[in-house]
């Protein structure tokens, strides 16, 4: 597979960005271990959940939702409706 330049052009745009946004919060982090993971403690709760959510997309959550399907049956799948309310 041979990349056209637009293809090239577009691949450096996007680690520009990443690296801009890397450099970015490397700025504005804190200096404590708290500030890192907590992110102070200040963090709206939209962010929270966006993140909450991205942390669902990894590579075991299919093998976790398998698990509680075949365990009791697809009721259990009904949990990840309660992460919405908690």
């Amino acid at each position: 597979m041979i990349l056209a330049t637009i293809d090239w052009i577009i691949i450096s745009i996007f680690f520009v960005i990443v690296l801009g946004i890397g450099w970015w919060a490397s700025r504005t982090a804190g200096d404590s271990t708290e500030e890192f993971f907590l992110g102070g403690r200040d963090m709206p709760w939209w962010l929270l959940g966006v993140s909450m959510v991205a942390c669902t997309f990894s590579a075991d959550t299919p093998n976790l939702v398998t698990g509680f399907v075949r365990e009791s049956d697809v009721a259990k799948n009904w949990a990840w409706w309660a992460f919405l309310i908690t």
